[in-house]
């Protein structure tokens, strides 16, 4: 295979984030009522995802990698850190969704806390993919900006549930 084709893939889970600037780094993420923000410098060339799952709400533990503000703080000072201009950075943001009908959209909030965060902090959205009903994997490629999302089908449980043949009721797999 060509060098052209290889990718260095990083994942990050909730409370995560990763930063890159290698032409072929890739960070991946999967999204429900979590929110996903890619920052980039375009001129550094240099990016970074993370994954938040709550906002920062009075009386927060703030100090939490996963809520709004420290994750977003922790964010920028990493790509400033790694050569970016704080000045230049750019964002696309991505999740959200009403995941449980009938609950709080804790989606939604988390959602509006980062695109208030960016306005506060004066740094451009490009795009925006936020609320709906479904999950999102969400691939950023951070030397350029360049985001690929898909949505996740529903999961089904399936139509029936075959118990264990005998022991414990513990099935291993």
């Amino acid at each position: 295979m060509s060098g052209a084709f290889r990718t260095n893939a990083t994942y990050i889970a909730q409370g995560e984030q990763a930063v890159g600037q290698e032409p072929t780094a890739v960070i991946t993420t999967t999204l429900g009522s979590c929110v996903a923000v890619c920052l980039w410098d375009p001129d550094g060339h240099v990016g970074g995802m993370n994954h938040i799952l709550l906002p920062d709400e009075e009386g927060s533990w703030s100090r939490l990698n996963n809520l709004g503000g420290t994750a977003m703080d922790r964010l920028v000072n990493a790509l400033v850190k790694t050569g970016a201009e704080r000045g230049r950075l750019r964002a696309k943001v991505f999740g959200g969704a009403a995941m449980i009908a009938g609950l709080s959209d804790i989606g939604q909030r988390n959602a509006a806390f980062v695109l208030e965060y960016l306005d506060r902090e004066t740094i451009p959205c490009d795009a925006k993919s936020v609320g709906g009903r479904s999950a999102r994997q969400v691939k950023f490629w951070p030397h350029g900006g360049r985001v690929q999302q898909r949505f996740v089908s529903e999961f089904r449980e399936p139509a029936r549930v075959v118990p264990a043949a005998n022991g414990n009721g513990v099935e291993l797999f």
